[in-house]
């Protein structure tokens, strides 16, 4: 299938999609609200919500945003405040009624979805259920971004976080970033470097850095996924990232190392041209040496 083909197989889905879950009616599940509202009450849900986040979170602009909030305060389903902690910062919450409203949805989105799946013999339910998983799946996968970012931003610190205490959970060893080859923030911005950060949803799922050596060869460091966002491909776009930018940056060879313990990691690589060479360091921690050149 070319890629025409392609374009048009996803228009045809959403078409039938949006048709089939009411996507087009102003009154979402016969309730009186459009699918934005009722998905921005879901999202708000009994918690609340800073109104930032739900913006990141359903990827909308703010201004979109803000009419969907006043309509439901009109209607009294939610209330908006500054957050106890941050002035700047509005935070929604459901009303009474909204909460009401809510749970009403639940139950007809629950009766929507059995009308779906009820007239469909036993094998057809199993072949749609598992198929919306997979479309699901890939649509997480195509909405993941990856951008460079600040090293020391308040997401890059959460990522880097999240890196070493999984490599400490993972390694016989444990793991002490202090007794690791460095790779720190100065090092990681151009033209010494560069930090990038996989995202869904504006939340950060994954990251990687580029540490530029000489003119010619660059250093992989910090790969890591969110257990959650694993399976969709995120290592290997991060990794493709880092290769065009040691490209821009006028890199002919990456480089990098691993612990024996992090097989799928050392499966990606592979996968991805490195080769396995002789140790280029001393790095504690690793066992396994790779490079790629002609990137």
């Amino acid at each position: 299938m070319d890629a025409a083909d392609q374009v048009r197989r996803v228009r045809s889905f959403n078409r039938t999609v949006t048709q089939r879950i009411g996507a087009l009616n102003d009154h979402f599940l016969n309730r009186g609200h459009p699918l934005g509202e009722a998905r921005l009450l879901y999202e708000i849900g009994r918690d609340g919500a800073d109104v930032r986040d739900l913006r990141a979170r359903l990827e909308l602009d703010s201004g979109y945003v803000s009419r969907l909030l006043r309509s439901l305060e009109r209607q009294g389903l939610v209330k908006a405040r500054a957050a106890e902690n941050d002035g700047r910062v509005r935070r929604v919450t459901l009303t009474r009624k909204g909460r009401s409203e809510v749970e009403l949805l639940d139950r007809r989105s629950n009766a929507f979805a059995n009308s779906v799946l009820a007239p469909l013999s036993e094998a057809q339910r199993d072949r749609l259920i598992a198929a919306m998983a997979e479309v699901e799946r890939l649509m997480r996968a195509s909405a993941v971004q990856i951008k460079p970012e600040a090293p020391d931003s308040v997401d890059a610190h959460w990522c880097l976080e999240q890196y070493f205490c999984e490599l400490a959970g993972r390694f016989k060893t444990g793991f002490n970033p202090a007794k690791s080859i460095s790779a720190n923030a100065d090092e990681l911005r151009p033209p010494a470097g560069v930090f990038v950060i996989a995202r869904i949803g504006g939340r950060p799922i994954g990251c990687g850095a580029l540490k530029v050596k000489d003119r010619r060869i660059g250093e992989v460091k910090r790969m890591w996924v969110a257990p959650d966002a694993r399976g969709l491909g995120v290592a290997r776009r991060v990794l493709e990232a880092l290769e065009a930018l040691a490209r821009k940056f006028g890199l002919s060879t990456l480089r990098l190392e691993t612990n024996r313990t992090l097989k799928e990691a050392q499966g990606l690589y592979r996968q991805c041209g490195y080769r396995e060479v002789e140790a280029f360091n001393d790095e504690p921690y690793a066992h396994h040496w790779f490079e790629k050149a002609r990137l």
